[in-house]
């Protein structure tokens, strides 16, 4: 099993591009099930989700073929076999987005419960509420969802609960049904409203994308387009910490800084020099960085996605923060591995009380989730000494060639067996 080994304490410099992002990315493909017709996504980052993602279409019957240029282009014009086994979907939980397509175009779907990473319950009852609001028949069997319906009907659907897969599946489910669907409680993230844009280059009727109100007007059918998937938000943020906190001088390339603006706050709040254009981001440490409190929550908040990356930050920051997390339940399970590396965090419930120290010290740590995993490398980058952080599976899943960026900026990382 891979591990990544970091010699801390270099001061990260230079340029990095941003890749496409996973969140936005993997809707997008499963926008694929919705036409007969081609689809051709550019900028598709490499990651073990995405290949998961299209194993799963080709499963399917999708025909899928990739460029030399980051781009793939999928075909549903048969699909063999409407079914997201648990083999499949157990690896990662965004497999659930096949449901709402699959029913909107065939009228069926057999998708297995979802898994991924291990940081809450994050029910699918919203998307199966959504789809019985529009005429679906639903049937839970052997660990099974299975959704029928001889053509979805439009409907008003208030989500219970502000979820990003439940807006994306609805709304690709509702481009094909009879009348307007009217999605209240929708999420706003940029990723949504990605998946919107491409949604719409197919022919698709929708206005709200990026409110808490979507509408959509559903069509007969879609047609074949072309689309860019936007960057990485949260890799971007990842690499701003981690220039943050080593003292470096770093600049982002292939960024969208408007998709950012809580997280470049709180960078500003520590006291780091921040300077952006439309597709860049320039980031300087100006001394020694402060303490941020933060809380997250749905967007445009402070991402969950980023939390624990801000962990690491204030484990070395002057003073003591509270991070508070609203999202999922069990999303510090970061904070036991970040002292043994000597950081001192108290947890009691949803909150996080971390009080700087001088130094994190280098030690063997496990990642237990993505973004967990994203935090270790940071706090790795900046401890003394060495840092082996083990069961980097999980970084993977969310992050293109991670050690290769961080060691074209100076960083002294590389991965073993």
């Amino acid at each position: 099993m891979d591990k990544l080994v970091i010699d801390g304490g270099i001061a990260l410099k230079g340029d990095v591009a941003i890749s496409g992002a996973k969140n936005a990315a993997l809707p997008i493909l499963t926008a694929a099930l919705l036409t007969d017709e081609p689809l051709h996504v550019d900028n598709v980052p490499h990651l073990r989700d995405v290949s998961t993602m299209l194993n799963l279409l080709m499963q399917m019957g999708v025909t899928t073929m990739l460029d030399d240029k980051g781009g793939v282009e999928l075909r549903a014009a048969k699909i063999t076999e409407p079914v997201a086994p648990y083999e499949l979907v157990k690896t990662m939980r965004a497999s659930v987005l096949v449901l709402g397509p699959l029913v909107a175009r065939l009228g069926e779907a057999r998708v297995s419960l979802p898994g991924g990473c291990a940081i809450g319950l994050r029910p699918v009852d919203q998307h199966l509420k959504g789809l019985q609001a529009m005429g679906a028949t639903i049937e839970m069997s052997q660990g099974y969802m299975i959704a029928r319906a001889e053509r979805l009907k439009g409907a008003r659907i208030c989500m219970d609960i502000i979820t990003v897969t439940g807006t994306e599946n609805l709304m690709m489910a509702a481009a094909l049904a009879d009348g307007t669907t009217v999605i209240e409680n929708a999420a706003r993230e940029p990723e949504v409203i990605d998946l919107a844009a491409c949604l719409i280059s197919m022919g698709a009727k929708i206005s709200g994308a990026g409110t808490d109100v979507i509408t959509i007007e559903g069509v007969e059918r879609l047609h074949g387009a072309r689309h860019s998937v936007m960057p990485d938000r949260i890799e971007t943020g990842t690499f701003l910490v981690a220039a943050a906190v080593t003292g470096g001088d770093v600049r982002l390339t292939g960024a969208r800084p408007k998709t950012l603006d809580a997280v470049l706050d709180k960078l500003r709040e520590s006291g780091v020099h921040i300077e952006t254009g439309d597709d860049w981001i320039h980031v300087k440490a100006n001394g020694a960085l402060k303490a941020v409190n933060l809380r997250t929550a749905p967007y445009p908040a402070f991402p969950t996605d980023m939390q624990a990356q801000f962990m690491a930050l204030n484990c070395v920051a002057q003073g003591t923060a509270r991070v508070v997390e609203t999202i999922f339940e069990n999303r510090f399970m970061h904070v036991q591995e970040m002292q043994r590396l000597g950081a001192d965090i108290a947890v009691e419930g949803n909150t996080a009380v971390i009080k700087g120290v001088p130094a994190l010290n280098g030690a063997t740590v496990m990642a237990t989730d993505l973004r967990a995993s994203a935090s270790l490398v940071i706090s790795g980058l900046v401890a003394r000494g060495t840092t082996t952080v083990e069961r980097i599976y999980h970084l993977d899943r969310g992050y293109e060639r991670i050690e290769e960026k961080l060691s074209r900026l100076g960083a002294r990382i590389r991965r073993e067996r």
